[in-house]
């Protein structure tokens, strides 16, 4: 039989559940229509569900959740 390959699963979580409240509610204003983006909100509403959600983890990156670290920009 041949062995899997690929990550070892760990029993941690990867985002705290403070995470999730955080993004299910940057997910609520998203789809009310009233989720900005930019600093301070000035940028314009948020067009896409992955917006949403990023916005989210970053406002929990903010308020010290265990959050992943954000992956760097790739060349």
């Amino acid at each position: 039989m041949a062995k899997k390959r690929g990550r070892k699963k760990s029993g941690r979580r990867k985002y705290s559940r403070g995470a999730g409240t955080e993004v299910e509610r940057e997910m609520r204003r998203y789809k009310k229509g009233t989720a900005k983006s930019g600093r301070g909100g000035r940028a314009g509403k948020v067009k896409s569900r992955k917006q949403a959600i990023a916005i989210g983890l970053s406002k929990a990156r903010k308020k010290g959740k265990k959050v992943p670290k954000k992956r760097s920009a790739r060349r």
